[in-house]
């Protein structure tokens, strides 16, 4: 065995994944471009996604605007970091009518990040638009008086998790028969047991000429169930396929569990991630190696589902302006977060399913940058390595740290 050390990101994957965009480009090079008010959508809307940058529709935004447009229920499946967000928010907010003091849309999401992500994506849409279309996030664990209080400012949209609006909905602090669109943002998170029967109880107490929508990341045959069950004349919406971008590499490093807050420690002092988020599967874990990587002069944060509201959106807006440069987090803390600028995903607790394992690693190599994953393994957990290669069909390369190196393993 012998090994190379590893200091450049090109690779077979990479130059595979620069082949395919200039392919991408020379497509449309020889046609017209899409652009947003092809879809149908208002000229004030796309004038707002320009001063963003934006100024032409990925493929799921080019399939769904149209459909979600003309009122139909839909399913829509696209792969992280496609745009499903704006796939559904310009078309609602298209639908929004501002000069009625009554709430018109809900967005049921699973974590309080995603929540507080989709508003802030609104409020800025809102504002380059020139819309005064109100929006306000409804999740638990915050101060439910001040939420009432706010709600007599008539959101027009609210967005948070089942658990709070059903409670507000039975205060009878929401009025549910004026809503017109229910969107259901994370579905397999949500369309399972006790969140299925929140999510059905908010249907329910609407009017039956509301739209539905629901958005997954993956396509699930037991939510898109579930969904159908909800909305028979749903309508599917589905892009790409479940697979990893191939412009990231994959690495596992082999060590005992006691040893792997070490091994954490000395990947990140060899490879200086921009950005890292490490997943961990107990919240007290987090806490823990947080504080140990701190100890070492790492600039961490946690963020886990039983810290307060306040010290969580403190901790995602250290790691956005690079205050911090890694930030531990599990599957469900993590849900729907975008953050630009994610060069390294680390698994300190490996995910047993190949899907989660594809959520995990979608946090990198975002907008067409390149992007590293590597898994902490025990010599029990080496099995999964089989499975992720076979089932998300990547390569996943053996790697070693010695003195202050990262090094790839390589058979001679």
């Amino acid at each position: 065995m012998r090994s190379e050390r590893w200091t450049a990101p090109y690779n077979l994957g990479s130059f595979y994944a620069l082949f395919l965009t200039y392919q991408k480009k020379l497509r449309k090079a020889c046609q017209r471009m899409t652009t947003f008010s092809d879809l149908g959508l208002a000229s004030a809307l796309e004038s707002a996604l320009i001063q963003d940058h934006i100024t032409e529709p990925t493929a799921i935004q080019e399939q769904a605007i149209p459909i979600l447009l003309a009122g139909s229920d839909a399913y829509i499946s696209s792969e992280t970091g496609t745009g499903k967000t704006l796939a559904y928010l310009l078309p609602l907010f298209s639908k929004i009518d501002p000069t009625q003091r009554t709430l018109q849309s809900i967005i049921v999401v699973p974590t309080h990040e995603l929540a507080m992500q989709i508003a802030q994506v609104g409020r800025d849409l809102a504002q380059h638009a020139g819309m005064e279309i109100r929006l306000q996030v409804l999740i638990g664990g915050a101060s439910i008086k001040r939420q009432v209080e706010k709600l007599k400012s008539k959101p027009h949209i609210v967005i948070g998790t089942a658990g709070r609006i059903n409670e507000l909905i039975d205060a009878k602090k929401i009025k549910p028969h004026t809503v017109q669109q229910i969107i259901v943002d994370e579905v397999d998170r949500l369309l399972f047991g006790d969140s299925l029967e929140s999510i059905q109880k908010i249907i329910k107490a609407t009017l039956r000429e509301r739209q539905l929508v629901f958005v997954s990341a993956t396509k699930q045959d037991e939510s898109s169930t579930e969904a159908k069950a909800l909305a028979p004349a749903l309508v599917p919406v589905y892009t790409g396929s479940d697979q990893v971008n191939a412009a990231i590499e994959h690495f596992y490093i082999e060590c005992e569990e006691r040893d792997k807050v070490e091994t954490l420690r000395s990947a990140l002092s060899a490879l200086r991630p921009e950005r890292a988020i490490v997943f961990v599967h107990r919240n007290a874990n987090a806490e823990e190696i947080t504080s140990k990587l701190v100890h070492h002069k790492i600039a961490a944060v946690d963020l886990y589902g039983t810290q307060d509201n306040m010290k969580r959106k403190r901790a995602i807006d250290d790691f956005r302006d690079a205050t911090a440069n890694v930030l531990l987090a599990s599957d469900i803390a993590a849900r729907g977060l975008d953050i630009q600028g994610v060069t390294h995903v680390f698994n300190f607790d490996i995910p047993t399913q190949s899907k989660d394992y594809l959520h995990r690693v979608g946090r990198t190599s975002r907008a067409g940058s390149e992007g590293c994953a590597i898994s902490l393994m025990t010599e029990q957990e080496l099995r999964l390595v089989k499975r992720y290669t076979s089932e998300l069909n990547i390569e996943m390369r053996a790697a070693h740290l010695s003195r202050g190196t990262f090094n790839i393993d390589r058979r001679s």
